[in-house]
C-alpha cells in the first residue's frame, strides 16, 4: 500500500499492515496518535519524532518503534517512509517509550516487500508468512542512542527545545543559569534528573544528532563542524563516532 491513510485500513483484520508514504522535502507532520504499534523506517531523508518526554533522530535506513497510543509529531527531511502498524498482540514486547534502532539488510528487504501486499492479504500463503518473518525479524533490533530526552520541568524543558533548533557546542552553563536563575550545581542536579544526562553529555548528543539533518541534504563536514562551533572538523568527527560509533561519511542515503 502507498500513500494511504492507515486510518482507512486499520481495522482489517490483520496483525501487520505496511505503507510506504512520500512527503515533500520539509514537512511536519503534527501531534498524532495511532491505536497500533508501529515501525516508522526512514527509506530515504532524516526524521525527528518528538514525543512529551524526548526526541528521536533517525536517519536514513533506520528505523523508529513508536509504542500504541503514544501522540507524537515528525520532522522530515526529504523523507520517503516506509511503516509497519502492528496490533499490539502480535507484539507484546514493544516498548513502552520510543526507541530508535538500527535496521538489518534483511528486514530493510522484507519491510520493502511488505508495501507490496495487498492489504487483505490471504491468511495463509506467502504474504502470511512474510508477515510472521517480519514479526520475527523485529524481536531481535539492535537499539541505536539517537535520543534526546526532554525535562518535565517547563522552564528547563523550553531552553532545551531551544537548543535543539540552534544548537551549539560551546553553549555555556552560565547561561542556562542564568535564565533559570539558579546555580551551576542545581542546573546539573536538574538535568541528571530531568534527563538522565549531564549538561555535556546531552548538549554533545543534540548537537551530534543535529548533524544528521545536515548530513541528509550533503552539508559538508566542515561546514557542518563551524554550523556546530566545534573547533575544527576533527573534534565534531570524533564527538560523532563516540557517540554513534561510526564517521558521518557512514550516514549516507540508500536508495529505497
Amino acid at each position: 500500500m502507498r500513500n494511504i491513510p492507515v486510518a482507512e485500513v486499520d481495522e482489517l483484520d490483520r496483525a501487520v499492515l505496511a505503507i510506504g508514504t512520500d512527503y515533500p522535502r520539509d514537512h511536519l507532520l503534527g501531534w498524532h496518535e495511532h491505536r497500533r504499534a508501529q515501525v516508522l523506517y526512514a527509506a530515504t531523508g532524516v526524521m525527528r519524532v518528538e514525543t512529551a518526554d524526548g526526541s528521536w533522530t533517525i536517519p536514513t535506513a533506520r528505523a523508529v518503534l513508536i509504542p500504541p497510543m503514544t501522540r507524537h509529531q515528525v520532522t522530515m527531511t526529504a523523507v520517503s517512509t516506509r511503516s509497519l502498524y502492528i496490533e499490539p498482540a502480535a507484539v507484546p514486547w514493544f516498548p513502552s517509550r520510543c526507541r530508535t534502532v538500527d535496521v538489518s539488510a534483511l528486514l530493510r528487504a522484507l519491510i520493502l516487500e511488505a508495501v507490496e501486499m495487498e492489504p487483505r492479504y490471504p491468511e495463509h500463503g506467502r504474504d502470511a508468512a512474510l508477515a510472521a518473518l517480519v514479526l520475527h525479524e523485529l524481536k531481535s533490533l539492535t537499539p541505536l542512542p539517537l535520543d534526546v530526552p526532554l525535562p518535565s520541568d517547563p522552564r528547563l524543558r523550553g531552553l532545551c527545545e531551544a537548543f535543539l533548533g540552534n544548537p551549539d557546542i560551546h553553549d555555556p552553563p552560565a547561561r542556562w543559569c542564568a535564565a533559570l536563575n539558579v546555580s551551576e550545581r542545581t542546573l546539573a542536579r536538574r538535568f541528571r534528573d530531568g534527563t538522565g544526562l549531564s549538561f555535556a553529555q546531552w548538549r554533545q548528543r543534540a548537537c551530534v544528532l543535529h548533524s544528521l539533518h545536515l548530513l541528509a541534504v550533503r552539508t559538508p563536514v566542515t561546514r557542518i563542524a563551524a554550523v556546530l562551533g566545534y573547533d575544527n572538523p576533527a573534534a565534531y568527527t570524533a564527538a560523532f563516532k563516540k557517540l554513534l560509533g561510526r564517521p558521518p561519511t557512514a550516514y549516507g542515503s540508500p536508495s529505497p
